[in-house]
């Protein structure tokens, strides 16, 4: 082949080496969508590059040939200009896999026709060297597919800057003008190609100036992507960032990848050497669905995350701001955290004070209120009757007569104290637990004796089951105002007449102890209020009054014991109250005994 060069053909060739170059270098530099305009460049390059060989070959067979290598870049360029728009618009082609093969279908099948045109004459029908000119130029007469060939790469150019202007028309002023260069960049090229199809621009009488227009066109934007970030996201974003410094900033495009970050954002990340340009969100925070929903939503919204950081739970409060310009433009998401940890332990404490101080006043409402109602009047009873005693009003044997009755109000405000001293001790400053072996039979015998008085003047008989040789591991103070406030309670509601039953039995490590009356039974709304811990009062079959404190504080002892308790009643038919109370290791029992 011989080769003699000229200033067309030199042009050609270097700008095109230089333009390939850039193209090759941006394309592995950028990402993605954005690595089609680098496709589209390279192409463009390929097509010019071989034009200026051909320009400089001097028969026609030389020519012939390398305008088959000039096709290649030529049939791909408007291809991937088109798939380029997509790709940077973000069009959804997950329900058509099969569009971006369609569209290098014209394409492949082109440069097939090209290469073989010497069998059928579809693209050029002949063909012939133009001498006239200060260097031969390839004169050729189009075939049918030519046409075909120019229909579809305008088609393909105008396609593609259709998608770009629809998607970019009211974007922000950075993307609008990146929009105009794009444009503006695909046009001119098809401007010339135009003029020259219609023979208004052929130098030489066969010089197409389409490859020199390309070519200055993406030099140009391949400076514009290098200097200026064209096509880049952080021009949107920037104001935010420095806005918002002190927090964790983490920018998204509208293909959930990292086009900027702030150091202060790795802080804020379990494996800090995945935030780089270009990463995917999912693999940044993939032990992280629920920021990785945030980032996909594409709204406006705020949540808290709990993440792992250097061995120590932290909770994070990451914020979602979506980067648009207008209308239903999407450009990416800015992702903001901080860490709230303190902050959430600070409200949380500032809370259990708040419930912690609300109790205690309850506390003393409910304290003051049961001196005031249940201690004063048995109190200032006596008292009153003492004096009369004094004053002669009352005389011995009617003070005498009424004695029983002091008694039994005496008892009353003991039993009372005593829970009301235990309770108060409970609630104010906590209860410090003593768990010792505890001979069940001796413990049930001593309470059935204080309380045997009370059941023979209501003519109630209480019997004891199953206490043989039953030792329980436990508190022996709990454990005794925990039978006690059972068994009078059962005296307080049982008919005349009748018994209450005391029985144990042996569930695995645990003793069950069941109190059993006969008596007026609870009501649905009662039982609710006793299984949720909730104090309440009513009177006995002899009218006898109550606090309500004696039930709070058996479930809260039996708790506190490693226990459970249970009741089960029907109006009319009585109540049975069960506990659990953890039984004393054979080793200890077989010791005691």
């Amino acid at each position: 082949m011989e080769f003699i060069l000229n200033p067309y053909a030199l042009t050609l060739i270097f700008s095109s080496l230089l333009v390939g170059g850039l193209s090759i270098y941006i394309g592995l530099k950028l990402e993605d969508s954005v690595r089609w305009i680098a496709f589209t460049m390279l192409a463009s390059s390929i097509w010019g590059f071989f034009y200026g060989v051909e320009l400089t070959a001097q028969t026609l067979e030389d020519m012939l040939f390398w305008v088959k290598l000039q096709y290649i870049g030529l049939v791909l360029a408007p291809s991937c200009w088109l798939v380029f728009a997509l790709k940077y618009t973000a069009y959804d082609t997950s329900k058509k896999p099969w569009l971006y093969p369609l569209i290098f279908i014209l394409p492949f099948l082109t440069y097939l026709i090209v290469l073989t045109n010497s069998w059928h004459n579809l693209h050029y029908k002949d063909s012939w060297l133009i001498a006239d000119g200060p260097f031969p130029i390839l004169g050729i007469e189009k075939g049918i597919w030519y046409p075909v060939l120019v229909i579809y790469s305008y088609f393909f150019y105008f396609l593609g800057t259709l998608v770009l202007w629809n998607r970019f028309q009211y974007a922000n002023i950075h993307f609008k003008l990146q929009t105009r260069l794009l444009i503006i960049g695909g046009f001119f090229p098809l401007v010339i190609n135009v003029l020259y199809q219609l023979s208004w621009l052929k130098p030489f009488q066969g010089l197409d100036m389409t490859p020199f227009s390309f070519l200055f066109s993406y030099f140009l934007i391949s400076i514009a992507i290098l200097k200026f970030n064209l096509l880049n996201l952080k021009p949107v974003a920037r104001d935010k960032i420095l806005e918002a410094m002190t927090r964790g900033v983490l920018i998204f495009d509208n293909q959930n990848k990292i086009v900027d970050f702030n150091a202060t954002s790795k802080n804020f990340c379990a494996q800090p050497d995945k935030i780089r340009i270009g990463q995917a969100s999912e693999l940044i925070f993939s032990h992280r669905p629920e920021i990785e929903k945030l980032i996909k939503e594409r709204k406006n919204h705020t949540i808290q995350s709990r993440i792992a950081l250097d061995g120590e739970e932290r909770i994070l409060r990451v914020e979602a701001v979506q980067i648009n310009d207008s209308k239903t433009l999407a450009l990416g998401v800015l992702l903001l955290m901080d860490d709230i940890t303190e902050q959430i332990k600070t409200n949380e404490q500032l809370k259990n004070q708040t419930v912690e101080l609300q109790q205690l006043n309850d506390l003393k409402d409910k304290f003051f209120s049961i001196i005031s109602h249940d201690l004063k009047g048995p109190v200032f009873g006596v008292k009153e009757l003492i004096h009369l005693t004094q004053s002669g009003v009352i005389s011995k044997e009617e003070f005498l007569d009424m004695l029983p009755e002091v008694s039994k109000n005496m008892e009353h405000v003991a039993l009372l104290l005593e829970n009301l001293l235990a309770w108060t001790s409970s609630q104010l400053r906590g209860e410090y637990l003593q768990p010792q072996v505890v001979d069940l039979a001796k413990l049930l015998n001593s309470q059935k004796n204080l309380l045997d008085r009370i059941a023979i003047e209501k003519s109630i008989t209480i019997e004891l089951h199953g206490f043989e040789d039953a030792w329980a591991f436990a508190d022996k103070n709990m454990l005794e105002l925990i039978v006690r406030n059972l068994i009078s309670n059962a005296l307080k509601f049982s008919n005349p007449d009748s018994k209450v039953l005391v029985t144990n039995e042996i569930q695995g490590d645990n003793l069950k102890l069941c109190v059993r009356d006969f008596g007026t039974g609870i009501s649905e709304e009662n039982l609710y209020k006793l299984n949720n811990g909730i104090s309440f009062t009513t009177r006995g079959q002899a009218n006898e009054t109550g606090t309500g404190l004696g039930l709070v504080l058996v479930r809260e002892y039996i708790l506190k014991n490693g226990g459970t308790m249970t009741v089960d009643s029907k109006l009319g038919e009585g109540s049975k109250f069960c506990v659990t109370i953890p039984k004393a290791a054979e080793s200890v029992t077989t010791l005691i005994t």
